[in-house]
């Protein structure tokens, strides 16, 4: 029988403990107990008022992780500039967008423009009555359905938002008996997924109340049976679009003797890839969101539901695609990034997380839409600089340098080492073997 390790077993009724006994516990998981406990601890904030928010955000929290808070200065979006908040452990993506934004602003900066700012909700339900029916009495079903939530959308459309129409989808070709009821709605300034979710609710309790209580309906056996209400992170109509151009003699110089034809041309073959290769294009579109998520964690917002959505529309014609993409036309360079953002900026953690607040602040306080075109720009600020630099100097030159202070962390350099390492590899290369090297020379010696 194999031996049993102290990791193998369940905790009972974990989310009811104090927070101290959970710290307890999961210490007593690990190898030194006493380290562990001080270690989680540590990363408490020492204002318990702070603290008492930060455990509140989640479920079973025990301590806080912290990520770096930084800043890419100089993005210029439609002749306005700011400077961006960023949430994020890669150093290279930071300094990529910051260099990408410098070198934008002194060519015109960023452009960008919301197309839409629809979001969806379903309800899924199972009806097995004759369709005609229901297509019959449905302008009569979507004035019930508004009558029902009509509490509920009252803020929401003092803000401007609110319902926008409703739509009957047919599945039964696939799935028997099953339809849905799909709703769009714009949410405003906020990411809206709260009200959303307690609309589709209410809809589904008046959708079985109308079965039932209709006069047309009196004759089909089954009632409507609801399987579930819920919105979608995919809001292919929540769209922005961001770009940069110029003549190809704006690129000159980008690179030793590359002209900026040369250049711009490489550059949208580049892309070119990335929208004929899958595998190419995943890495490609996570530059994207390496800068998008960035801003969305800075700003209090879901960057699991953009990306999400992000890769679902990179998917819209049935293959995995990039998406960015490249015009030349009469020497001259466009770039654009077209991609769905649903974001907010009031409610949920926007207003609740003391630094989400901040990064609001930071911005000017903008409007939805304006976030949406400011995490787009910089999204776009982060794609362009890893294209440039792939299809010039390499990749790895830029990320290793960045990830230098890394490498010699990991290795417990002290500040003198550190300092005599970053000026030895300003003109050698750094991979972790060079850099353990050069560290155990100095110490010898």
């Amino acid at each position: 029988m194999p031996k049993r390790r102290k990791r193998d077993f369940l905790i009972r009724g974990f989310s009811k403990l104090l927070k101290e006994d959970k710290v307890k516990i999961v210490s007593e998981l690990m190898d030194n107990q006493v380290e562990a406990m001080e270690l989680l601890k540590s990363f408490w904030h020492s204002d318990n008022s702070k603290q008492k928010i930060f455990d509140e955000f989640s479920e079973n929290t025990i301590s806080n992780y912290y990520i770096p808070y930084g800043v890419a200065p100089n993005v210029v979006v439609n002749g306005r500039t700011y400077h961006v908040p960023v949430v994020i452990e890669e150093s290279s993506v930071v300094a990529a967008a910051s260099s990408s934004s410098k070198f934008w602003s002194e060519r015109g900066g960023f452009k960008a423009k919301v197309v839409d700012v629809e979001k969806i909700g379903q309800v899924h339900f199972l009806w097995s009555g004759t369709k005609s029916k229901l297509e019959e009495v449905f302008d009569e079903l979507k004035y019930y359905l508004r009558g029902a939530t009509k509490e509920t959308t009252k803020n929401m459309e003092a803000r401007g938002g609110g319902i926008i129409d409703f739509k009957l989808e047919d599945f039964t070709d696939e799935i028997e008996n099953y339809y849905q009821l799909k709703v769009t709605f714009n949410t405003a300034d906020s990411m809206g997924a709260n009200f959303i979710n307690s609309c589709l609710e209410e809809f589904a309790t008046a959708l079985q109340d109308f079965f039932k209580t209709h006069d047309i309906f009196k004759d089909d056996a089954m009632e409507c049976e609801i399987v579930m209400s819920i919105l979608s992170n995919y809001t292919p109509n929540c769209l922005v679009k961001a770009w940069v151009e110029c003549d190809f003699a704006r690129l000159d110089g980008i690179y030793k003797d590359m002209t900026g034809e040369q250049f711009a041309r490489k550059f949208q073959t580049a892309v070119k890839i990335a929208e004929t290769d899958v595998y190419r294009a995943t890495t490609h579109n996570k530059g994207v969101f390496n800068g998008i998520d960035a801003v969305a964690i800075a700003t209090g917002n879901d960057f699991r539901a953009i990306e999400a959505a992000g890769h679902a529309y990179a998917t819209r014609d049935g293959k995995y695609r990039s998406l960015t993409s490249v015009t030349i036309s009469d020497d001259r360079f466009y770039y654009e990034l077209e991609i769905p953002i649903a974001l907010g900026t009031v409610g949920g953690l926007t207003s609740l997380h003391p630094l989400a607040k901040h990064s609001l602040e930071l911005l000017g306080n903008p409007s939805a839409n304006e976030l949406m075109m400011i995490v787009a720009s910089v999204g776009l600020a982060n794609n362009f600089a890893a294209i440039r630099s792939l299809v010039t100097k390499g990749i790895q030159i830029g990320h290793m340098k960045m990830h230098l202070y890394n490498i010699l962390n990991h290795i417990e350099a002290t500040k003198d080492e550190k300092d005599k390492a970053v000026e030895h590899f300003v003109t050698n290369k750094v991979s972790y073997g060079a850099v353990q090297k050069f560290i155990d020379n100095l110490r010898n010696s």
